[in-house]
């Protein structure tokens, strides 16, 4: 019993002693390092030689590594360290002792900043309720962003695979980033937004990376939604040209296509596309595969722009004369942003009469001061 309680004293010196080493050597700083292959080790493999001294590490069974570190330095590691190397994979960021180089620590994945600031950390406080006229487009977004997230074994009982992306079109002001930005609120699914203008840059292969670390981003926090806003940005037909800025833009965007339709593409990951100007996308990006869904956004009809002036006017103080299905009829060819700034124009023009109410009279000011700007806009562009 006595020898029994010295052993045991000695193992917890022993442990203790140890901790001691292992709480020292996991001082921080560490050093950055990659990881560049993991290899098996089996000495039964390697011939004995007579008279050679016993090399321990070249006894020692499992898995090593091969270590690519921040100062340039390639490592070859016979001990792993203090973490699993069953949880090691290549291309793995980790932090190791800056003099024996054992792996102390795994680190999170390296993103770019601007990838990171893509991110929607607050979810859209948009609604479907808040989209008018537009029934037909929401129930076709539904079923191809939505539903594969939330009921992925009702394609499974059929058989199918949901559509990967969908591409939203139309002239300016119809709703496609409000549309996306109410798609994002109705799941629980990371949802990353990105400009097309954002992915052009100046320097060869920065676009492309951008996009490649957009997705991988998306991959680790799946299930993800991408919303690609303005994508024509990069998304026009190939073309031969001398500009070096041209053929960038155009390696971005077969960086999007590989990530669309690639090795390495994954289901979890959805794409939604919006752009004004359908009619130069190029036509690997809009084949089936990729942005599978074309969703087109037309100006809204009587019923609908009736609607978007009762959504747009429902927390404002109106007159009960107020006749909306008049004022639909008199906004012919109104875009959704349009009749938005008509709710607008016609309380600012309340607000200048010292007015509580808006009268159907503001309204019909605000439409006509709305078809002068419009007019006065599509003169300037002409």
């Amino acid at each position: 019993m006595q020898r029994t309680n010295l052993e045991l004293n000695a193992y917890r010196e022993k442990i203790k002693e140890n901790q001691d080493k292992i709480k020292l050597n996991k001082q921080l700083p560490y050093l950055v390092g990659n990881i560049v292959e993991i290899l098996e080790m089996n000495p039964e493999d390697e011939a004995e030689e007579d008279g050679a001294n016993i090399d321990l590490d070249s006894r020692r069974k499992g898995k090593c590594v091969v270590l690519k570190t921040s100062t340039r330095q390639t490592i070859f590691l016979p001990v792993v360290g203090l973490v699993d190397p069953d949880k090691l994979k290549p291309g793995d960021l980790v932090g190791v002792n800056k003099d024996s180089y054992l792996i102390l620590d795994t680190l999170p994945s390296e993103y770019d900043f601007r990838v990171k600031a893509m991110e929607v950390d607050e979810k859209p406080t948009e609604d479907y309720n808040d989209i008018g006229g537009l029934e037909k487009q929401i129930q076709e977004l539904v079923e191809a962003i939505v539903l594969p997230m939330t009921h992925k074994e009702r394609f499974q009982k059929l058989g199918i695979r949901p559509p990967k992306g969908v591409l939203l079109y139309g002239p300016p002001g119809t709703g496609k980033t409000l549309m996306g930005r109410a798609c994002a609120a109705q799941t629980n699914a990371t949802f990353l937004k990105l400009a097309g203008p954002q992915l052009v840059q100046m320097f060869v292969g920065d676009g492309a990376k951008l996009v490649c670390d957009a997705f991988q981003l998306a991959k680790e926090k799946s299930p993800c939604i991408i919303f690609i806003d303005e994508i024509d940005a990069i998304g026009t037909k190939r073309f031969d040209s001398e500009m070096s800025g041209d053929r960038e833009v155009q390696r971005t965007m077969l960086e999007l296509l590989n990530q669309l339709d690639g090795f390495s593409s994954d289901e979890r990951i959805k794409v939604i596309a919006a752009t004004n100007r359908a009619d130069i996308l190029d036509p690997a990006l809009m084949r089936s595969g990729r942005l599978d869904r074309k969703i087109e956004f037309s100006h809204p009809n009587e019923e609908a722009r009736a609607r978007i002036l009762q959504i747009h006017s429902r927390k404002m103080n109106v007159h009960p004369d107020v006749n909306l299905e008049e004022l639909a009829r008199s906004t012919d060819d109104f875009n959704g942003a349009q009749l938005k700034a008509v709710c607008v124009e016609a309380g600012m023009l309340a607000l200048r009469r010292d007015a509580t109410e808006v009268n159907h009279e503001d309204f019909n000011e605000g439409i006509i001061q709305v078809q002068a700007k419009k007019k006065a806009s599509l003169n300037y562009y002409a």
